[in-house]
């Protein structure tokens, strides 16, 4: 189902994702394993790499897959931390996805409450959030080690609507990878997609919606 316009339709709260949805982060993080492919002389297609995209390397490891491609074994513990600086780096700039400020802020006047749900560890989603002062918006924020498993596994957003002492169909969650998208419909969530340049070429076909950004998505929710 589409949520409606009405007011009084509206979702009681809506659950973000964060990487790709808050803030780009996903291009930026491709991009660095696609160099630490080139220096071993190998090519990381993205279709592949999308694979892991909203959960963890237990989905699909891009590791394991550059160990097979060059029979070799790797320092990962040191060259994790140099594509780290890389990613880091790259992003010194970025601010949020272009609509989510505005979007957000709408949500908040309207009363609906707010929470983000993601695979990354506190530490990389809080510390954005705090970065780009984002966090004011959010009743509460679940990552990694919240729940027992993370996506596509539904756990992080049963235990954000547990959180927030709602049932799962009084929620919204809005994803950018089929990972997202599988663990809030296991949950029982209606689930809008905003792709981005990475995620863009997946099977959307389980989405309530899809939208080209938060513009289209925000006229849908709010009707202006």
């Amino acid at each position: 189902m589409l949520w409606k316009i009405e007011t009084s339709m509206f979702p009681k709260a809506i659950l973000f994702d964060f990487d790709g949805i808050l803030v780009d982060t996903e291009w930026a993080i491709y991009q660095a394993w696609c160099r630490t492919f080139f220096r071993h002389g190998q090519e990381l297609p993205l279709p592949l790499y999308t694979k892991c995209i909203g959960s963890d390397f237990d989905a699909w490891s891009p590791k394991l897959y550059l160990e097979e491609l060059t029979q070799q074994s790797f320092d990962w513990e040191k060259m994790d931390e140099e594509r780290q600086i890389e990613i880091r780096s790259e992003l010194e700039r970025e601010g949020a996805m272009t609509g989510v400020l505005a979007f957000i802020e709408k949500n908040a006047q309207r009363g609906i409450i707010q929470a983000v749900v993601s695979s990354s560890s506190h530490s990389w989603v809080d510390g954005w959030l705090d970065r780009l002062d984002l966090r004011k918006f959010f009743t509460n924020v679940v990552c990694r080690g919240d729940a027992p498993r993370i996506k596509p596994a539904p756990d992080l957003y049963l235990q954000a609507a547990k959180d927030l002492a709602l049932a799962p169909n009084e929620c919204l969650v809005i994803e950018d990878s089929k990972n997202g998208l599988m663990a809030a419909h296991a949950a029982g969530m209606c689930t809008w997609i905003v792709p981005n340049r990475v995620t863009s070429g997946l099977d959307f076909s389980l989405a309530e919606s899809v939208f080209a950004d938060f513009t289209a998505l925000s006229q849908e929710l709010h009707g202006d």
